[in-house]
């Protein structure tokens, strides 16, 4: 072994010391301590708290110039920016994460766990904010951590940041600030966590994520309900009406029936190509992976990572809770599609009215169509994604599968658009973590396997020419 060779062990075991020490838990159990949900009133001050006070004098310890922006857009949360250049000739990365949470949802929390306090239990590490996103960079930054200590102060490249405290909200203002901060943030490469890994002990690569569109689809016959004795048989029961216009949108299997929603030349060889022998769905314990469910003739990681999918959010008809003997006067559904960047998502809702109007439903309408998160997607082997790869498998010993892009949804078109950057998501999580529900939590495992993933990508980055 060179010196070379025995000073990335060096790093790597720095890495590996950060998180057997409890140094990744205690930290991460400081900043699970601040409420900072971006969903709930009167947590404002939160989000703020969480940059100026969990964040700041540790980037600057880290050797960061740090500095905290109002939102651009009024009524969303601050955004911190954070550089540190060592010589301008040597790579730039940058690196984005977002400190601002969904709700705490308090009350639904299993007995002694609480958002807002890490808990270990059963080897997992509960708290709200574990899993996305707090742990997620706070891992990404240790590992930097550990790189500067193992060579004695210096990294041999230069990092950016980004943290952002609206991305549950939809990341609102944050390409605007990027577009306005081009020049602050230029860099060659965006390498960042968030979401789950394929599976709970599989490593993986993200080039991109879906895109979200929504939109509400609403019968509204009258202005009061009316009485089900009298009226009801007699009456369009709007509930009916709604029921059968999603019906005519997706088959009981799941497939989706408007077929201008679907990627425009169906999954892309590259897209196949990486996605051949990629596991899904391990690690949940709410759902099942149902093999008969979705777009006939596809894999399940070509129907999650390579396809378009609808979900019903929300729909109601009447009060559910407290119903009354009555017609009621309308039904509303609130509906989703997770789309690929081979989809054109400004065509959904044309699409969509003309698919309702030719089954003659024009007494659906459809409302507040828009999109919420576009889609992004940088070439599976695109040089920078091989290069994390190979980083990646050479310090974990094991294969790392790269998925064209996740499953959910994250703001990396804005990068693309403003910056240029290929995208390198690396997850720290898996589908099981309850995020955006009670009882989220990180595995303490992956975690400590991106911990050195990124201890070795940050030292063969300070040797890449």
């Amino acid at each position: 072994m060179n010196h070379a060779d025995t000073s990335r062990s060096a790093a790597l075991d720095k890495a590996a010391a950060i998180f057997d020490s409890g140094r990744l838990r205690n930290l991460l159990g400081e900043l699970v301590t601040i409420p900072s949900t971006a969903q709930e009133p009167g947590y404002e001050p939160h989000l703020r708290r969480y940059l100026e006070e969990g964040l700041t004098p540790w980037l600057k310890r880290l050797g960061f110039e740090t500095s905290i922006h109002e939102n651009p857009v009024q009524g969303f949360g601050p955004i911190l920016a954070g550089t540190r250049i060592e010589d301008p000739s040597r790579p730039t990365v940058l690196l984005y994460g977002h400190g601002d949470t969904v709700r705490g949802l308090d009350e639904q929390w299993s007995e002694g766990l609480r958002p807002w306090e890490l808990i270990e239990r059963d080897g997992k590490w509960y708290g709200r904010g574990t899993a996305d996103n707090k742990g997620q960079h706070v891992i990404n930054l240790l590992a930097l951590e550990a790189v500067i200590e193992a060579r004695g102060g210096k990294l041999g490249f230069n990092v950016k940041l980004v943290i952002e405290m609206a991305e549950e909200r939809g990341s609102k203002g944050l390409r605007e600030f990027v577009a306005a901060n081009k020049e602050l943030l230029a860099a060659d490469v965006l390498i960042a966590s968030d979401g789950p890994r394929v599976d709970p002990s599989l490593p993986t690569i993200a080039t991109g994520t879906r895109g979200t569109f929504h939109f509400d689809l609403v019968v509204k016959l009258r202005e009061g309900g009316v009485h089900s004795g009298h009226w009801g048989g007699l009456t369009t029961d709007p509930a009916v009406i709604l029921a059968h216009a999603i019906g005519t949108m997706m088959d009981r299997s799941g497939k989706i029936l408007v077929r201008d929603w679907l990627p425009r030349n169906g999954v892309p060889a590259a897209v196949r190509g990486v996605l051949e022998g990629c596991p899904v769905g391990g690690g949940g314990d709410a759902a099942t992976v149902d093999e008969n469910w979705g777009e006939p003739g596809l894999t399940a990681a070509e129907k999650i990572y390579g396809w378009n999918s609808l979900i019903i959010l929300a729909m109601v008809s009447g009060r559910p809770e407290n119903p009354v003997n009555a017609v009621a006067p309308d039904a509303r559904a609130h509906c989703q599609i997770r789309y690929t960047v081979d989809s054109d998502p400004m065509q959904f809702a044309g699409a969509l009215r003309r698919h309702l109007d030719a089954h003659g439903l024009q007494n659906v309408a459809i409302e507040n169509a828009g999109l919420r998160m576009a889609a992004s997607r940088t070439a599976p082997d695109h040089p920078w994604v091989r290069w994390a790869q190979e980083s990646m498998e050479r310090s974990l010993g094991t294969r790392v599968q790269v998925i064209p892009n996740s499953s959910g949804g994250l703001p990396g078109d804005v990068f693309v658009d403003n910056l240029g950057v290929p995208l390198v998501w690396v997850p720290h999580s898996y589908n099981g973590c309850k995020q955006h529900g009670p009882d989220e939590h990180l595995l303490p495992g992956p975690a400590r396997e991106g911990l050195i993933a990124f201890a070795g990508m940050w030292w063969d980055m300070g040797d890449k020419a």
